[in-house]
């Protein structure tokens, strides 16, 4: 006979699999209501931490105080990297020193390697053994990026971003250098870098990054300077005249792709390391296409191919004007 209130044979309850679910049912809740307002702490933790994290950077990074990470703060953290200015007549005197006699070499710092009739060929195998031991040098960049997260990554961040521009810059200034420009005043005047040479690194780095312009704006300079234009007369150009529009549309595009750059990789933790250097599109991988961009700019100028041929698009390329010359 069975009892009302449905014990065992034994004494014991019967397990009630419908009491059981339901209490199972009220702890999975009472556990996901926890995860929930667990996980909705540790966002606004990591969404606190990420918002320092970016201000740290900013405060690092931004080298010229106008609250915004721009091409004009990378170039100032490069060049101040050690070793990385190039001293234009030593430079041509080492690279040169074992392949021409010392009276061709003068007359190459005096002027420049085309002046002093030195083949293009030569000068393109040592443009590609520069660009292949800066790039070399780019591997040897911390990978500290990926290792520590959050807060402890925002100290390698401007480091890592002023190396890895400081070998480009030091990559430009030698290109520079063998394909005829003349020497580049990087000492800093106080806190900062004269505008003329700012206005050229910039032109270079537009280059690099194909920037719309850039490639006009530097044979324009090529061109004033092969036709003898004054030095001041060229600075007026880089600085208000001719070429300043250009040099502005450089540095706006490269902010906006600097800054995506840095926070976008940063806060998606989409930093790989490649070769040991940070990503975000800034990597080893995209430095030799760079430096490959700029050197074939600087291939064909009035100052480096002595059978450079003017074209139609030349006569656009005009430095002196009444704008520069009042």
């Amino acid at each position: 006979m069975t009892d009302k209130t449905n014990p065992s044979a034994d004494g014991k309850k019967k397990f009630d699999i419908k009491q059981f679910a339901g209490d199972l049912g009220k702890a999975a809740s009472t556990a996901a209501d926890s995860i929930s307002k667990t996980a909705v702490v540790a966002a606004d933790k990591t969404k606190e931490v990420a918002t320092k994290s970016q201000a740290a950077i900013l405060g690092a990074v931004d080298q010229n105080g106008n609250g915004e990470i721009d091409i004009e703060d990378v170039i100032i953290m490069g060049l101040k990297v050690p070793g990385i200015r190039v001293d234009r007549a030593n430079f041509l005197q080492k690279e040169l020193h074992t392949k021409f006699p010392q009276e061709v070499i003068d007359d190459a710092i005096a002027y420049n390697p085309m002046h002093a009739k030195i083949p293009t060929e030569v000068i393109d195998h040592i443009a590609d053994e520069v660009i292949k031991y800066e790039r070399a040098c780019v591997s040897g960049i911390s990978t500290a990026l990926g290792m520590p997260g959050g807060v402890a990554m925002v100290a390698t961040i401007p480091a890592d971003i002023a190396q890895y521009y400081g070998y480009m810059l030091r990559a430009t200034q030698k290109l520079m250098y063998l394909y005829g420009f003349p020497a580049i005043d990087v000492e800093e005047q106080g806190q900062t870098f004269d505008s003329e040479t700012m206005n050229t690194l910039i032109v270079c780095m537009g280059v690099m990054y194909g920037a719309a312009g850039a490639n006009n704006a530097l044979k324009a300079m090529a061109k004033a300077l092969a036709a003898g234009v004054e030095k001041q007369l060229l600075r007026k150009a880089l600085t208000k005249g001719t070429i300043y529009p250009i040099v502005k549309s450089v540095a706006k595009w490269f902010s906006i792709k600097m800054t995506k750059e840095v926070f976008a990789g940063f806060f998606k933790k989409a930093i790989p390391v490649v070769g040991g250097v940070i990503g975000g599109g800034i990597t080893f991988l995209s430095f030799k296409p760079c430096c490959d961009k700029l050197k074939a700019c600087l291939q064909n100028t009035m100052l480096s191919n002595p059978d450079y041929c003017p074209t139609a698009e030349d006569d656009d390329l005009v430095i002196i004007d009444s704008e520069v010359t009042e």
